[in-house]
């Protein structure tokens, strides 16, 4: 089986995906993006290079599908130059425009998207009216460009064989006329990576001594709160966390915070508010904060951010309405006592007082009364973090969702509605001819349980994995 993985980064949404279908079943997988090219853990990358983008001369409502349509062109071009490249199965993430063109090369093959978001205006849960608290009037050319958004979005959702989102929520923002063409898996914590070292990083109060954590000195008596944003931005709550730890710092004098992260936007439009300033610096102006003990630490590599959310007393995510950060649910798997916005995709994964906490995502008062009642004794709340883990593990791990993405994956070769016949292009350098019965199921063809499947296990003698 040969599976073409299209993402403009890498390892992205599949690369983990990629790595145990190449490692553990002896599959081919490709993965085209704009990172260089090379062999990654068995992965042949193929880079793409854009040709061009939006411009100022484009309508401002445009320029998203302006830009999905360069990153379209350029996979195709990326991939005209390669055809000895004939997969079994194309997946890809719509949002940047990968997979349509493709059609024109392999139309016989059929394509899985993921769907990350669904752009919605004037909406209860819009992730553009929710920060009503910073005053910001939003541009009425931002509501109209919010309706444009979705363009390329909607020709993924016709393009494609089968789709999948991660979250419910997420799901819950597409047209309901798509429901039965999208179906919800969670992308994968990575367990060997995000787990909770069996608490030996965050042993009871009484038992600890000094420690490093991230490149951080860390007395004994310090307690630890970790907060992780790939940007510090309005959308992730900076500023609610900010304020949170400000009061916690002055109510309780032994807790040191970690702060991972950019000094970066990745969502929203913050820089039309800001003067020129960074949201980080535009909110660290607006008040004293102790940055002695609210310490950036940068981005860490992912084993080390594995091992820093091992190691913390109280992990503190906020949101809004919107895409749910992989961070968050790092954290729950690596068994941290999560405290969280009381936002609708939270409370899919947190139940309060179960496996985590939920503030007013408005309040940082809120937020620092539940932290300190943690931090005074994290031993008493040590059960929200392992039922954290523990839910994590069985429900939304890699190991524990694999055997999903498999069956999506054998659901979308049997699909024939949308595909085409070969067609001049395609005649030269579409996939290899399919037999007119359906596809087997992968199960069935190895003869193997889901299980067998994801551990692994070898199938019989004899048999290819490699269609055609």
């Amino acid at each position: 089986m040969h599976v073409l993985y299209v993402h403009q980064n890498f390892p992205a949404q599949f690369g983990h995906i990629a790595r145990h279908l190449v490692n553990k079943l002896g599959w081919r997988c490709s993965f085209v993006s704009e990172t260089p090219g090379g062999i990654v853990e068995g992965i042949e990358k193929i880079q793409y290079k854009l040709g061009g983008g939006a411009t100022k001369q484009n309508h401002f409502c445009t320029r998203t599908f302006e830009n999905t349509v360069w990153h379209c062109h350029a996979v195709y071009n990326a991939l005209v130059e390669r055809p000895e490249i004939k997969p079994d199965l194309i997946v890809g993430h719509s949002g940047f425009g990968s997979t349509l063109f493709l059609r024109e090369l392999y139309p016989e093959t059929p394509i899985v998207n993921f769907f990350e978001y669904y752009y919605r205006s004037h909406d209860a849960d819009s992730d553009m009216d929710f920060r009503r608290d910073l005053n910001w009037q939003v541009p009425e050319i931002k509501y109209l460009r919010s309706r444009c958004r979705n363009a390329m979005i909607l020709l993924d959702l016709q393009n494609c064989q089968i789709g999948y989102t991660p979250t419910q929520f997420q799901k819950s923002r597409f047209p309901r006329e798509y429901d039965d063409k999208i179906r919800t898996i969670f992308d994968g914590v990575d367990r060997e990576v995000y787990h909770g070292y069996g608490e030996s990083l965050r042993p009871p109060v009484s038992q600890r001594g000094p420690r490093t954590i991230a490149g951080q000195e860390i007395a004994a008596d310090m307690r630890v709160v970790t907060y992780v944003s790939r940007g510090f931005e309005s959308m992730r709550g900076f500023d609610i966390f900010m304020k949170a730890a400000k009061i916690i710092c002055d109510r309780m004098p032994n807790v040191v915070f970690l702060v991972i992260g950019t000094d970066r936007i990745a969502y929203g439009g913050d820089e039309g508010y800001l003067g020129g300033k960074s949201f980080k610096q535009w909110v660290l102006d607006q008040d004293q904060y102790d940055l002695s003990r609210i310490r950036f630490v940068g981005r860490l590599p992912m084993d080390e951010l594995g091992r820093t959310l091992a190691s913390s007393d109280l992990h503190i995510y906020l949101t809004v309405p919107f895409v749910l950060s992989w961070s968050m649910m790092d954290a729950m798997s690596c068994g941290a006592a999560v405290l969280a916005s009381d936002t609708s995709p939270v409370k899919e994964m947190i139940q309060d007082g179960q496996n985590g906490l939920l503030a007013d995502f408005f309040s940082p008062e809120d937020f620092a009364d539940k932290a300190c009642r943690v931090l005074a004794d994290p031993d008493a709340y040590r059960h929200l973090g392992q039922a954290a883990e523990k839910m994590v593990a069985e429900r939304y791990s890699l190991e524990a969702l694999l055997p999903q993405m498999l069956q999506l994956y054998d659901d979308a070769l049997n699909i024939k509605t949308g595909l085409e016949a070969a067609h001049e292009r395609g005649a030269v350098q579409a996939p290899r001819p399919r037999a007119k019965t359906a596809a087997p199921s992968i199960a069935k063809a190895t003869g193997l349980k889901a299980n067998d499947i994801l551990t692994g296990k070898a199938p019989p003698k004899g048999w290819s994995p490699f269609r055609g």
